[in-house]
């Protein structure tokens, strides 16, 4: 898909420009929210070069699957359509996308998010942990979807402090 392509393009773009805008090429990395969270976890697994295969990825409460029952039904429609192919679903289903190769990951969400079922994270990060990626996930009790960055949500502050634990000290960053 055209999202896709242009999300391979900006890690393209930002790798040329690494040295002019004093960014280390081989630590650039993709976070995402909700849908966002399911362009950055494809980006993570259907890169198609080296060249745009992000470094690690962050994601909040993240659509992964495009199961039924799982899914988020907005997403699936508005990615595959009224009724997707079982090929279209399982191309877009990322837990049956990682590899040895997918990038680490941080995954942050709520255990009572209605709109993005929780199952959407606990099967990418079984997926992940399977293939010896290295994975942290936080799964707060309360906050339901759509907290981001917002300052009532309860636990915001433990969020964003693992956060940067994670990529102060967390990150393995590979030799290139």
């Amino acid at each position: 898909k055209k999202t896709l392509s242009d999300a391979e393009q900006a890690i393209r773009m930002i790798r040329q420009h690494a040295k002019e805008w004093g960014i280390n090429p081989n630590q650039v990395g993709v976070m995402g929210a909700s849908a966002g969270g399911h362009l950055a976890a494809s980006l993570s697994t259907l890169y198609s070069s080296d060249e745009t295969r992000p470094d690690f990825q962050i994601l909040l409460y993240p659509v992964i699957s495009m199961v039924p029952g799982i899914t988020h039904g907005g997403s699936r429609k508005n990615l595959l359509g009224d009724n997707p192919t079982k090929e279209l679903e399982d191309a877009y289903s990322l837990e049956r996308r990682v590899s040895p190769r997918s990038p680490q990951a941080f995954i942050v969400l709520s255990a009572d998010d209605g709109a993005v079922p929780p199952m959407n994270s606990i099967g990418y990060f079984l997926a992940l942990n399977q293939q010896k990626v290295p994975v942290s996930m936080h799964i707060y009790p309360i906050g339901g979807h759509g907290w981001g960055f917002r300052d009532n949500f309860t636990y915001k502050r433990q969020w964003t402090e693992e956060l940067e634990k994670w990529l102060r000290d967390g990150v393995k960053f590979e030799k290139k």
